[in-house]
């Protein structure tokens, strides 16, 4: 049982939850920092940090071992997968079924940690079915990449509206704030899943499937991640202006992150992507966390 469960947390790359949890994290922060649009005062009780965290990791976990299911026969294929755990027979497809419904149930039923702020619960549903489309969007869409931007865009809102639901219900600019965090979260997300597809590119062009840079070619979809990112510092630098508690702290990490995007691109080149997953796990990783523990103590400072 301990092999299997490092085999499905190996599946779905359980450490790179680092990706959205800082930022569901950050939301909470904020909407635990920020005044509230109608002077409300916001509280965040144990059990709503709880649900956070647990929402973070069913959410994601479902939809990861969703996507591994729904990509067994391409992953086989693909030389780059082919070893992953359900093309190589490590994991069998009931277990995963099961993991994918348990994760599922479990998302849902840490909604009601809200309770009695009914939006989280209400929302489960659609926002799982999203977050588990993603896993099909390559068959019609090159905007692949976007699509799980989106995907990650939610958890700050998400996390937002489980912590504030009825000062956004009576207030609908309240919301501002971790819409415009989520915006920078979207385009960081695409441009490194399009840095990370350009492994791909050749693949997914002779099995009909769509993504940047099959489409573009790995020059071209390079230079579309460069653009996403750029809006990605754009975004996040018009967060201060939803959130006026952010000062000198949050900037000097916002010069870090842009400073480290610029390395990201360094590392990879049209004909050398060898260093893809440095600068797709490791660099990244530190974006994330950076962007939490600058904004958090900028915020708690003031």
């Amino acid at each position: 049982m301990p092999e299997r469960i490092r085999h499905i947390l190996e599946m779905i790359r359980f450490s790179h939850t680092v990706f959205a949890m800082p930022f569901a994290l950050l939301a909470t922060i904020m909407a635990w920092c920020l005044p509230a649009s109608g002077g409300e005062k916001v509280t965040v009780t144990w059990q709503a940090g709880l649900g956070i965290l647990l929402c973070m990791v069913f959410a994601r976990s479902a939809a990861m071992a969703f996507n591994r299911l729904v990509d067994r026969k391409i992953d086989a294929e693909n030389p780059r997968t082919a070893t992953r755990h359900l093309p190589a027979g490590i994991l069998s497809v009931p277990s995963v079924v099961l993991f994918t419904v348990a994760c599922s149930v479990g998302f849902v039923a840490s909604t009601l940690l809200f309770w009695p702020n009914w939006l989280p619960l209400a929302g489960s549903v659609p926002v799982l079915a999203f977050l588990c489309g993603y896993s099909y969007t390559k068959r019609f869409t090159s905007l692949a990449h976007y699509w799980l931007g989106i995907s990650l865009m939610l958890a700050p809102i998400c996390a937002w509206v489980a912590i504030r639901g009825q000062v956004v219900l009576q207030h609908p600019a309240d919301i501002l704030p971790a819409v415009m965090l989520g915006l920078g979260v979207l385009f960081w997300v695409a441009g490194f899943d399009i840095i990370y597809a350009c492994q791909d590119a050749e693949f997914d062009r002779d099995a009909k499937l769509r993504s940047i840079p099959a489409k573009y070619g790995v020059q071209g979809a390079l230079r579309i991640a460069a653009v996403s990112h750029l809006l990605a510092v754009l975004a996040f630098a018009l967060l201060p202006f939803t959130a006026p508690l952010l000062g000198i702290i949050y900037w000097l990490g916002l010069a870090a992150v842009a400073g480290l995007l610029l390395y990201e691109h360094a590392l990879v080149r049209p004909s050398d992507l060898s260093k893809v997953n440095l600068a797709f796990f490791h660099v990244n990783t530190i974006i994330g966390l950076g962007v939490l523990i600058f904004t958090s103590i900028d915020l708690l400072w003031n």
